[in-house]
């Protein structure tokens, strides 16, 4: 991927992230007791942030200190 690509896959998935923080908040909120899809909703949150941590490394040049 080259960085341009890099850039919009990173901004999709920065949006995900902040949809899945706004979909868990709302299911606190509401009262929700559907622990397991709140778990899911927390996993995917993560895996997200992973692959967001990923894209930035490739994004960060390399410097040597």
């Amino acid at each position: 991927m080259n960085e341009l690509e890099l850039r919009k896959k990173l901004a999709l998935l920065r949006t995900e992230h902040r949809d899945l923080d706004a979909a868990i908040t709302a299911l606190r909120e509401s009262g929700s007791t559907d622990q397991l899809q709140i778990a899911r909703l927390k996993k995917r949150k993560l895996m997200l942030k992973d692959q967001i941590a990923i894209i930035e490394d490739q994004l960060l040049p390399d410097i040597i200190a």
